[in-house]
């Protein structure tokens, strides 16, 4: 019988790319990104009490835990591989107040689940959050002026809470506020109190996104709505249209003394960490941020796509535009996933 025409090969495609695509071995040979437990920075939500784990509604399998389920919550991740936790502390509305003067308290809430973590899970990383959002009454990362941030007045503030959560234990201060300076101003409060082995990692292109919306419901830490209060935060925040600014940022953030730089999002903003990556000469993380991750679980439950296969396409593609550093809410499934193989 003669071969048919289409199974004769044809002599022009010398290059064939599937041929490495051909079988699971040889894509993993010829894998370019890989992701690993190493990579992963899980965010965890601290609350007041004790035995509570509150799920958090608007993100599917993330909870407030109080201190004594963080510390439990912590062990799980560290048996697991991953080496780092980013703490955010969910305040009672009765000690919030304009000045944020709850962030400043070492015996608060935050400074005792810093030092539990660190007494109970020595090896584990904890990244302190600095910002004056989850403390202030008007839920600005800022000090409020005259319906405005005060820049330069927030700084003394700032540098003041990095001092304390460097007191109660943080090894990494992660200024989330976006003044200008701030970097500088923590770095030589940090230093002056003898902090000096205590890292920044700033979060150096932090953009005015709206994939924020869980986080905040996480931590009520939206700014609220009065006459006297900016109602969003994009005077500080930058400009999801920029890219070129985020260099800017960079910039002057490794010259003020970052150890790691940031950019937040990360999907929306591969481009961005790709550009922060090829002009950083520090580590570069990229938060996959609370809406980024809950759009995968609805869609997920809803049985529109698979999670585990979205969550892992969407962590390597961070990882493959230049981010060193994931923090993300998937960390410990994706251990657990990365465990089984």
């Amino acid at each position: 019988m003669p071969t048919p025409q289409s199974a004769i090969p044809n002599p022009q495609l010398i290059r064939r790319p599937r041929r490495l695509r051909r079988t699971d071995s040889l894509r993993r040979m010829a894998r370019e990104t890989r992701l690993t437990v190493d990579d992963l920075v899980a965010p965890l939500f601290v609350i007041k009490g004790e035995g509570v784990r509150e799920a958090i509604g608007s993100m599917p399998g993330q909870h407030r835990l109080s201190v004594d389920e963080l510390v439990k919550e912590a062990e799980t991740l560290h048996a697991l591989g991953i080496p780092a936790v980013a703490l955010f502390p969910k305040i009672a509305d009765d000690l919030k107040d304009t000045a944020a003067r709850e962030g400043l308290n070492p015996d608060g809430l935050f400074p005792r689940a810093v030092r539990a973590l660190k007494r109970e899970v020595p090896e584990m990383l904890v990244i302190t959050d600095v910002a004056l959002d989850p403390y202030s009454s008007d839920g600005h990362d800022g000090l409020v002026r005259d319906g405005r941030i005060a820049n330069d007045e927030t700084l003394a503030v700032l540098s003041e809470m990095a001092v304390v959560q460097a007191a109660a234990g943080a090894d990494v201060i992660a200024p989330s506020d976006m003044m200008d300076g701030r970097v500088a101003a923590i770095r030589t409060a940090l230093d002056a109190a003898g902090f000096t082995d205590v890292a920044i990692l700033s979060y150096t292109a932090k953009y005015a996104s709206s994939f924020y919306g869980p986080f905040r419901d996480a931590l009520d830490s939206a700014p609220r709505v009065r006459a006297d209060v900016p109602p969003d935060k994009k005077s500080y925040q930058m400009d999801p249209a920029n890219a070129r600014e985020a260099l800017r940022e960079l910039e002057l953030d490794l010259e003020e003394g970052a150890d790691l730089v940031m950019v937040k999002p990360a999907l929306a903003y591969l481009d961005v960490i790709y550009r922060v990556r090829e002009a950083s000469d520090v580590p570069v993380a990229a938060y996959h941020v609370s809406g980024e991750y809950a759009m995968i679980q609805a869609a997920a439950r809803n049985g529109w796509l698979d999670e585990r296969a979205a969550a892992t396409e969407a962590l390597t593609a961070i990882r493959r535009a230049g981010a060193d550093v994931i923090l993300t809410y998937f960390a410990r499934q994706m251990a657990e996933w990365l465990r089984e193989g």
